[in-house]
């Protein structure tokens, strides 16, 4: 009555359970884990909605918005043009009730100046060519390794001709990009992904390449000792167009040394981006949440790709990517949470609007990771694409995901148009393909 928003706790305060090497005893540190929220506090009991599952979201949206105290002090600023820090950010990713509707109305306001009413999608492909991978992530339910045999699916590598062969095919079915993403094979030197490029532009010119994470490109350009500018050019020259943000995960070193010690590590991952932009590549970013950080954590890549983007100008989206807990190794041994609360996948959008304000204008909605009632929110909140239909998406449905493989633009016609917004298809770019008369 007073305004406040009740919520559920553990046993254990928030502050202990952020802290659980020190505070838990290893036998409760699990099933802390497994009914805590990214804040230390519980899952809200009549949340079931999880990333990749098919139980829906709970409604936040729409809602009242009502924003009190601190948030409302931050939301405030934003709004008379401040641009927010970390820990204006964390603030934000604190909101609760009334308050996330509130986060929401701003960063809605926020994509209808910057652009407009319309939902974009591309018509692309996923083409993961080897689960095999060196690398040991601790979070990838998709590679396969030595340790990683007994989980989903057997090891494989598609040989070039496969790849034209699903090439040919996307292009059959419409497509104008294709996603080239896979695992780090022991056998690859760095002119395999130069072969991989070359062998798709043989069969598709026109198809636009987006390909090679930053762990990909730094890997290939070091086992040929090569600089990476040059080995960037020579994926350019061979077809290559734009770079995923994938790889990222999130850009902080203390949670990187639990999900990924033997990867890129933040600086090298924002080096990679940065050498892609000055060559006259661009790129996106990504940011996977909901397994062992924290909003302080989420905040700080916020800001470091924040002013990435203001060095550059080569970022041309973000891609939130919730957590799919399932089959990842990480959650099998007990170590991580099962991925978001829909409060914060929600935010997670919001607060990326409102972080990237003028610098990044296009925030899009995994429909894999979140589902169809999931996206319809997140799209009043923010975001204004929704990503591929990904043909033959691998890597979410290996973590666990069950939303589909394929989806159609009548299907997104269907979310976007209730919501009284266009649908317009897009270029990688996002420059629009016109619609056949």
């Amino acid at each position: 009555g007073r305004g406040f928003t009740l919520a559920p706790r553990l046993t254990a305060y928030p502050e202990f359970v952020g802290d659980p090497g020190r505070w838990l005893d290893p036998g409760v540190r699990t099933a802390v884990l497994h009914l805590s929220d990214a804040e230390g506090l519980a899952r809200e009991p009549s949340d079931r909605w999880f990333s990749g599952a098919d139980d829906g979201p709970p409604r936040l949206l729409p809602a009242t918005p009502s924003a009190r105290g601190a948030v409302g002090e931050v939301l405030a600023g934003v709004v008379a043009g401040q641009e927010p820090g970390v820990d204006e950010l964390v603030t934000l990713f604190s909101a609760r009730g009334p308050e996330v509707a509130a986060v929401a109305e701003v960063a809605d306001e926020l994509r209808a100046r910057a652009v407009g009413d319309a939902v974009t999608w591309v018509a692309n492909r996923n083409i993961n060519y080897t689960n095999v991978c060196t690398f040991k992530c601790r979070f990838c339910a998709f590679s396969k390794g030595p340790l990683s045999l007994n989980l989903r699916g057997a090891p494989y590598l598609l040989t070039l001709e496969d790849i034209q062969e699903r090439v040919v095919e996307a292009v059959d079915l419409g497509a104008t990009e294709v996603c080239l993403q896979g695992g780090i094979h022991p056998d690859f030197d760095g002119d395999y992904y130069v072969d991989v490029a070359r062998a798709v532009s043989a069969v598709a010119p026109g198809i636009h390449i987006h390909g090679f994470t930053a762990l990909e490109v730094t890997e290939g350009a070091k086992r040929l000792g090569e600089p990476l500018a040059d080995y960037l050019r020579r994926l350019m020259d061979a077809g290559l167009r734009t770079l995923p943000g994938t790889a990222a995960e999130i850009l902080d070193d203390e949670v990187r040394a639990v999900l990924c010690p033997d990867k890129v590590d933040t600086e090298e991952w924002l080096d990679a981006h940065r050498t892609a932009h000055r060559v006259g590549l661009r790129s996106n970013i990504t940011i996977m949440f909901g397994s062992v950080e924290a909003p302080v954590h989420w905040a700080r890549h916020l800001v470091r790709t924040r002013a990435l983007q203001k060095e550059t100008g080569g970022f041309t989206e973000f891609v939130p990517l919730p957590f799919v807990h399932m089959a990842a190794p990480l959650y099998l041994q007990g170590r991580a949470r099962r991925g978001p609360t829909f409060r914060e996948a929600l935010l997670m959008h919001a607060v990326g609007r409102i972080a990237y304000a003028g610098l990044v204008d296009n925030i899009q909605v995994s429909w894999v990771k979140v589902g169809r009632d999931g996206a319809r929110q997140v799209l009043r909140a923010g975001a204004n694409d929704l990503g591929g239909t990904l043909i033959d998406e691998n890597i979410s449905r290996a973590a666990g995901a069950s939303h589909g493989q394929r989806m159609t633009e009548e299907a997104f016609a269907d979310w976007v148009e209730p919501l009284g917004r266009r649908l317009e298809q897009r270029t990688t770019l996002y420059g629009r393909v016109a619609t056949p008369v």
